[in-house]
């Protein structure tokens, strides 16, 4: 009997502690003006909430307190905006105090310097560079024969295989970039480049606890790694004194170059073009393999379309710069992909002063969650949205539409959206030019946070 009771007195002062740990948390930030919502636990918030049930726990508070609620994730007090109106505004009006606010574990990782951390004049000019990299000119004549060339060979020898086409896409995005910023070198640094980005990835999405063993610090250490092998990669091309047509020849090159950055600005920027480009170009690959097998209808016009493109080259042609506009479906397939798996569900802004929005007052220092996901969905926007309809897109009249946002939006839009296209565009067309595919089966999907399958998507693969 003493025992049970005392079991019992325990689970009751556990109950009380954490009650009044929650009821702390709250009066904590109960202030005048603030949106309605929950706070959650001290320190944590609601991430575990958030990170597990994703859109549902969206939805659930929106149902509760409206389309703007207060939160506290990813180890900030947030507000999270659901309203497309005034998502719009906020991406719109970053000189009117709303600036990146990326958690502080993305920061850390992707480097003080990144595109992502700074703002203003900052910004400006590191866009500025980023863009010089990736223009259209740049694309057509430097960056798509690359990619031309990596695809087809890294699309050799599939056939009669089964093909974990996630890890083969996670491996194209990966790979492809680093052709493209230090051609001569990537094939050598592959292989300690890649497992290190891999852990840098998973850190930056991450609670920042610097303790060993949690992806933070594996995330930072990883930055450390990749930082000393990108130096050491500099130090090696300023002895050599070569020229080279590739992303880090240009940054390298300041005579030429309007936009003269420092090594560590150099090494950021890097980072940055890789990171950004892992995860859409990886994912949205994936899942256009995945919609594709399963609307065949829509992979026999995709097909048709690059079938035309090869019969009229010869067999050992590359795919040119004409080609790739000409790829209207295929562009068509892409939008349609990222917006029906979404593959970015929002992004992050941060008050650098007291401002009201929509009648609530945000403290300063406070995130917005720009959640764009449920837009995605829009009836309105899309009749039948959970329809897989690449045709939507044909007219382009839907990318010009103001609540696009799967690319971003105002200043922050995706510098490296048309090279992602390229990327995805040209592996598309020579895998559906190449082979056919079946899905295994089993293989679950996860869509959030982020996409992706956990025991790998796997299909068998034959020649076409």
């Amino acid at each position: 009997m003493a025992v049970f009771m005392a079991i019992l007195a325990f689970i009751l002062i556990m109950l009380f502690t954490c009650t009044a740990l929650l009821k702390w948390n709250e009066l904590r930030y109960r202030k005048k003006g603030l949106p309605p919502g929950t706070m959650g636990w001290p320190v944590f918030g609601e991430t575990t909430e958030f990170l597990k049930q994703g859109p549902n726990f969206m939805k659930n508070q929106r149902a509760r307190y409206g389309s703007v609620f207060k939160s506290h994730i990813l180890g900030c007090p947030t507000i999270v905006s659901m309203d497309p109106e005034l998502n719009r505004f906020i991406l719109m009006n970053e000189s009117k105090g709303l600036v990146p606010g990326y958690p502080q574990s993305m920061l850390d990782i992707l480097g003080k310097c990144n595109i992502a951390a700074v703002h203003g004049s900052s910004h400006k000019y590191m866009r500025g560079a980023l863009l010089a990299l990736i223009s259209p000119t740049m694309i057509r004549d430097q960056l798509l024969p690359k990619i031309d060339a990596f695809m087809r060979t890294h699309l050799i020898n599939w056939d009669n295989n089964i093909v974990n086409i996630q890890d083969k896409t996670k491996e194209m995005a990966l790979l492809s970039s680093l052709k493209q910023i230090a051609s001569v070198e990537s094939s050598s640094m592959s292989q300690k480049f890649m497992p290190e980005f891999f852990k840098l990835v998973l850190g930056t999405l991450s609670l920042p606890i610097d303790l060993p063993g949690t992806n933070y610090r594996q995330g930072l250490d990883a930055r450390k790694n990749i930082v000393s092998m990108l130096r050491q990669l500099i130090e090696q091309r300023r002895a050599s004194q070569e020229t080279h047509q590739d992303m880090l020849g240009y940054l390298m090159r300041s005579d030429e170059n309007r936009y003269k950055l420092s090594d560590e600005e150099i090494i950021d920027q890097i980072i940055t073009i890789l990171y950004s480009g892992y995860e859409t170009v990886s994912t949205t690959s994936m899942m256009a393999v995945k919609y594709l097998h399963d609307h065949p209808r829509v992979l026999q016009e995709l097909r048709k379309e690059h079938l035309a493109i090869r019969e009229r080259k010869r067999p050992g042609d590359p795919i040119e710069w004409n080609d790739l506009k000409s790829m209207r479906f295929t562009r068509a397939v892409i939008f349609e992909t990222s917006r029906l798996a979404t593959i970015v569900n929002g992004v992050l802004r941060k008050t650098t002063k007291e401002m009201e929005l929509n009648g609530f007052v945000i403290p300063e220092g406070w995130r917005i969650y720009v959640y764009t996901r449920e837009i995605n969905y829009d009836p309105y926007i899309y009749p039948d949205p959970l329809a897989f309809n690449p045709w939507r897109w044909v007219d382009k009249s839907l990318e010009s539409q103001n609540y696009l946002f799967i690319f971003g939006g105002g200043t922050r839009q995706c510098p490296g959206k048309e090279l992602g296209i390229a990327e995805i565009s040209t592996f598309l067309h020579y895998f559906v030019t190449r082979y056919r595919w079946n899905e295994i089966g089993g293989d679950k999907l996860m869509r959030f946070p982020r996409v992706e399958a956990p025991n790998g998507l796997h299909i068998r693969v034959s020649s076409h």
